[in-house]
């Protein structure tokens, strides 16, 4: 992961996934399988290692990761168990079940660009520039915007990856997408 500086580890398609998203929203630090919890139920002892533990910027989370197809009932009671611990510890509990095409689409195409890149052509000032006015620009207009169109795209994913420009997540990244510059924090 870019923001941690580290690899991480996972053991589904399901958990990279969500590795990736995590990368692009700039987590503090991610911890795999970072704790086992046992509980006692009616049917006695049970086991449950959560997949994650998440520190973000606004706080800390433990997370699971299970399609929704393969969420069974004792998957509920473990889950329920390590809310439970969360919520004692002061953490928040999340489990991804799932993600929206679009959002899994669009930001796998733009981590192509989450490493350092230079611009000796200087295309990172014209792309902000060519949003600077105000309302959004369709992505294709933004690159025709520069002095090199085809480079011009890998700076704008770079762009987008850092949160300098940003797109709507809800749709898939395309010619059409609609681009505009982050709103000053």
């Amino acid at each position: 992961m870019v923001c941690t500086g580290r690899h991480h580890g996972f053991e589904s398609l399901a958990e990279q996934r969500l590795l990736l998203v995590l990368d692009f929203l700039g987590v503090v630090d991610v911890v795999a399988q970072p704790v086992e919890l046992r509980m006692v139920t009616s049917a006695g002892w049970v086991r449950h290692v959560p997949d994650f533990l998440v520190i973000g910027r606004d706080g800390v989370w433990l997370v699971d990761v299970r399609p929704a197809a393969r969420v069974r009932a004792e998957d509920r009671l473990r889950f329920a168990g390590a809310a439970e611990v969360a919520l004692a510890l002061g953490w928040r509990y999340l489990v991804v079940t799932d993600w929206r095409p679009n959002i899994v689409t669009t930001v796998d195409a733009v981590s192509a660009q989450r490493r350092p890149v230079g611009d000796p052509l200087g295309l990172q000032p014209q792309l902000l520039a060519a949003v600077a006015h105000g309302g959004p620009v369709r992505f294709a207009e933004l690159v025709e915007a520069t002095t090199l169109p085809v480079v011009a795209r890998a700076q704008a994913l770079h762009l987008i990856w850092h949160h300098r420009l940003v797109v709507d997540l809800a749709v898939v990244l395309s010619e059409g997408s609609l681009v505009w510059a982050r709103e000053a924090s």
